[in-house]
């Protein structure tokens, strides 16, 4: 099986026919053998899950996530449909579960804007585009900081890794001017240089930031703000020094106090098992003094936390 975490398209054991027979007779029949869909469908990567729907589809006529959602439910349903759903077309599907419906869910269109990569904002949008023949941009302003949305959904963030230390202490100025300096906050000065500046531009903007206003940046923005325009700024502040350590937050976020938001469990430790899940475990267990495994196997349990468990990897 592929190494959680890490980026692997060819699992050693992999045999596709195999796969697709373990499926088929986990599914077909009386009852439902959910140890059997665990066991394939967490322990192969993405584009291996692809390929084996494919090939279900092929030898059995249907698609194999349409037998997934008519044999198991809830949260283990959700779990087997985004591991064999690809990465853009379920980030994409997150999107519009956040948005539709009355209100939105703006923590999850936050993690999603500021977490993703130029790349993966492209592609999400495309997805979209394909799938409703409309751009994503046309349903984001119905979330109230569109001009947010906008900048994101465009993938339009430098990706130099040079950093000109001029601009960023032109840029920092610039924050603290249109914050700090001034009566009220001209918010549209934080968007443009947040969402557009490289990363490694940005970190060092935080550095010029702090030594100007003797406050952090994210401390800056905190005080000068509130509602969603706080929690999406805040949220890129906190993923340009590190997305691992921010998603780590959202995970135990997702299991403290009384319930789980499982949705957020699932969302992360998915989109996340080939990217950079070995950070989050070391994030998670830096930042909360348990392993990310530990926190799991308290809060949840039954065929959807084995799952998770699976897909988490173990102990740290």
């Amino acid at each position: 099986c592929y190494s959680p975490g890490q980026i692997n398209d060819a699992s050693a054991n992999f045999k596709m026919a195999d796969d697709v027979s373990v499926l088929r007779k986990a599914m077909e029949g009386l009852g439902t053998t959910e140890k059997k869909l665990v066991d394939v469908l967490t322990q192969r990567s993405n584009a291996q899950r692809l390929l084996i729907s494919d090939a279900y589809q092929k030898a059995t006529g249907r698609a194999l996530i349409d037998d997934l959602k008519s044999d198991t439910g809830g949260d283990f349903e959700d779990v087997l449909v985004a591991l064999v759903t690809p990465p853009d077309v379920y980030d994409c599907r997150e999107i519009i579960s956040a948005i539709k419906g009355a209100g939105t869910t703006e923590s999850v269109l936050t993690e999603m804007f500021a977490s993703r990569t130029n790349k993966q904002i492209v592609a999400f949008s495309a997805a979209y585009l394909a799938g409703k023949r409309r751009n994503l941009t046309q349903l984001l302003p119905l979330w109230p900081d569109k001009i947010l949305c906008y900048a994101s959904s465009n993938g339009k963030r430098d990706e130099s890794t040079k950093v000109d230390a001029a601009k960023a202490k032109a840029d920092a100025k610039i924050l603290y001017e249109a914050g700090e300096k001034k009566w009220g906050t001209d918010e549209s000065k934080f968007v443009d240089i947040l969402c557009h500046s490289s990363v490694p531009q940005l970190r060092q903007t935080m550095v010029e930031y702090k030594s100007i206003s003797k406050k952090s940046l994210q401390e800056s923005i905190e005080g000068e703000m509130s509602g969603n325009l706080e929690d999406l700024l805040v949220a890129i502040v906190k993923c340009a020094k590190s997305t691992p350590t921010y998603l780590a937050e959202r995970l135990f976020k997702g299991m403290k106090g009384p319930g789980t938001t499982e949705s957020i469990l699932t969302r992360i430790i998915v989109s996340r098992s080939e990217l950079d899940l070995l950070d989050i475990r070391a994030d998670y267990k830096k930042l909360f003094g348990t392993s990310l495994y530990s926190a799991l196997t308290s809060e949840v349990s039954g065929d959807y936390g084995e799952c998770l468990k699976r897909l988490c990897g173990g102990e740290d």
